[in-house]
């Protein structure tokens, strides 16, 4: 999932650059999950704030260094032509070498690998397998002869991993278990991410067909792919009501409060094309954080007020 700062007429800065390549605006997708799972550890009495912490410098890790590998192989595959509309790639702008990016995902692998084993003397082999298959699709996203993001694959492999997997994982390190609830409640963070990429890969699809690149909305086609971000959206909104009718508190609801601003972005979505569907990819940023922020905190408010 990408995106960087705004095209600019003036040379960035080192810092700048590396920042661009980090893509901030996409970070709540590996933030967000951690949220949600810590939440419902701490609603359900599992709640262990080093496990967490750590869970979420990980998950914030992979998401740098997946951002980083698409930097690489988007660039060797021409997908970063001047063509492109999305924002400024430092390795295809010459702002950042290729070896200075493939050191600096390989050193941010290892560094993630090395914390995590602390996660995995906490949870055991499940934790060893879900860090491996994270690094790995961090990797194969864009990388070796298969990459997922050129197949069509890449949104249910982004739902699968900062859905499911990330608030999962990051429950079963605190709880050592994960229950259907816990998961259920993984869907929205998932279908946010999801919404994220395809913002991304709508705005992209000329250039990506040009290169072979073919994601989903480059199947699709642009109108289908919005259609799938307006269902994803309601999708999203469900979760809480399920969650309700479940057996959680009536107070997670409150994530319905970010509706407003979601349906602002569906609107938004429907009417803009080019460079102006970065500004609702960013958006739609704010809207899971929101969302994941008020459902969090109709939980802990829940458990707080029990006592």
């Amino acid at each position: 999932m990408t995106m960087q700062s705004d095209h600019s007429s003036t040379v960035p800065s080192h810092y700048q650059a590396w920042m661009m390549a980090v893509r901030p605006k996409t970070l709540p997708a590996g933030a967000v999950p951690v949220l949600l799972g810590t939440a419902l550890a701490y609603t359900d009495g599992f709640f262990r704030p080093l496990p967490a912490l750590v869970a979420l410098i990980c998950a914030l890790g992979i998401q740098i260094a997946t951002n980083f590998i698409n930097e690489i192989y988007d660039f060797r595959k021409g997908a970063d032509s001047g063509e492109r509309l999305g924002p400024t790639r430092t390795v295809a702008a010459g702002l950042i070498t290729e070896k200075t990016m493939i050191a600096a995902s390989v050193s941010l692998l290892v560094s993630v690998f090395l914390l995590g084993l602390y996660l995995v003397w906490i949870g055991g082999w499940v934790i060893l397998a879900i860090g491996l298959f994270s690094m790995l699709f961090a990797w194969a996203y864009t990388g070796g002869p298969y990459p997922i993001a050129y197949s069509g694959l890449g949104d249910l492999f982004v739902f699968i991993f900062f859905g499911l997997v990330a608030v999962g994982g990051t429950y079963f390190v605190q709880a050592r278990e994960v229950t259907f609830p816990v998961m259920t409640a993984a869907i929205a963070p998932g279908v946010f991410s999801v919404n994220i990429l395809l913002c991304n890969n709508i705005r992209d699809i000329e250039t990506d067909r040009k290169v072979g690149k073919m994601t989903l909305p480059a199947r699709i086609g642009g109108a289908n792919a919005r259609q799938l971000y307006f269902g994803l959206t309601l999708v999203a909104y469900f979760v809480p009501i399920w969650m309700w009718m479940t057996g959680y508190s009536s107070m997670v609801m409150l994530s319905w409060l970010s509706l407003p601003l979601a349906l602002v972005q569906v609107r938004k979505l429907f009417k803009s094309e080019g460079r102006a569907l970065n500004d609702v990819l960013a958006a739609t940023g704010k809207v899971m954080t929101l969302h994941a922020l008020l459902l969090s905190a109709g939980l802990l408010l829940t458990t707080i007020l029990a006592f």
